[in-house]
């Protein structure tokens, strides 16, 4: 009980103008008893979910679970995320307390300085990206790696409650809208990250969701790898590389990477990045987006797009 009301006070913040958070606030015990009863006697079970479709700024299809399944997956969250995330490798940076894009590309710009001696030597980078991550995952390949963490069987059997309650086809997929889904694929990923570090023995590498990359002084090394990347995500973890986003390429012919074009001394941003942010200006032309793209812009080079922002944000704001 004590997990679900403080994952409640969690959930709530910024949604409770919305139709269905207050709906559930109105009988709030009454629904936390209801939903601590089912588990407790094993009779809980996840209903359907709402779909929508967002731009972001590619197509996305969002599934929205109900708000007494979002309040159970955050009560699971909080209590699985500090267990697995001391399992995870350090260069995993999305959906992780203190890691982020920012940390990302940090880690990304000082790695590339110590390969290259300082911008002294080449500076080769492997890039890949997992086709269709997320409607990919194979759920039973995924309760496969939970129970050689997890023993007891009631949490093993709730979260394949959580887990096929969704799914793209027979047996694959997860819910992006789900936040237990961003915990889960960090899990079925480091497989893959472990397999980079201890078996690849790869020192230079960075994983952002299902974008990753490797960096070395010798392209010949790098080449040699995709095959057994390509052969262990297949064989291990029934995931695709994307044919069209496997690229080997120098660090000074530019690396688009994390939202940015990455050269030897600077990073410019990635064009459409820059259309999309001044689309959304436009059409959200407030303080709060203003700065949060002002923020984004510190970590590049971005004068002249600055002030385009600028530009957008006054011209938008006034109308």
């Amino acid at each position: 009980m004590e997990n679900l009301l403080e994952a409640w006070q969690e959930f709530r913040v910024g949604k409770r103008g919305r139709h269905d958070v207050q709906g559930f606030e109105m009988r709030l015990m009454q629904n936390i008893f209801s939903l601590h009863r089912d588990l407790r006697s094993k009779t809980y079970q996840h209903s359907t979910y709402e779909s929508f479709n967002i731009s972001d700024p590619k197509p996305r299809n969002i599934h929205k679970a109900s708000v007494r399944d979002r309040l159970l997956h955050h009560a699971v969250y909080r209590m699985l995320y500090p267990f697995f995330d001391r399992t995870f490798i350090a260069d995993s940076y999305s959906c992780r307390l203190n890691k982020g894009t920012h940390k990302a590309l940090r880690r990304f710009r000082m790695m590339t300085y110590q390969v290259s001696k300082n911008n002294t030597k080449t500076c080769w980078v492997l890039q890949c990206d997992i086709k269709k991550f997320f409607a990919s995952i194979n759920q039973r390949v995924l309760l496969d790696i939970l129970s050689q963490y997890i023993s007891d069987q009631r949490i093993l059997t709730l979260l394949r409650n959580i887990i096929e309650s969704f799914s793209m086809s027979a047996g694959t997929g997860l819910p992006l809208g789900n936040l237990t889904s961003q915990l889960l694929v960090n899990v079925y990923m480091n497989e893959f990250d472990q397999f980079v570090k201890h078996k690849l023995k790869a020192k230079y590498y960075i994983r952002y969701a299902d974008d990753f990359v490797l960096i070395s002084d010798d392209r010949d090394w790098l080449m040699n790898l995709i095959p057994q990347i390509r052969e262990f995500l297949t064989e291990k973890l029934r995931l695709t590389l994307h044919p069209n986003k496997v690229s080997v390429k120098t660090l000074a012919s530019g690396v688009d990477f994390l939202g940015w074009v990455h050269f030897p001394t600077h990073r410019v941003l990635r064009t459409a990045t820059k259309h999309g942010m001044m689309r959304k200006v436009r059409e959200h032309a407030t303080n709060e987006t203003l700065q949060s793209y002002l923020g984004l812009l510190k970590h590049g080079n971005t004068h002249k797009i600055r002030q385009k922002v600028l530009n957008e944000y006054w011209l938008w704001h006034e109308v």
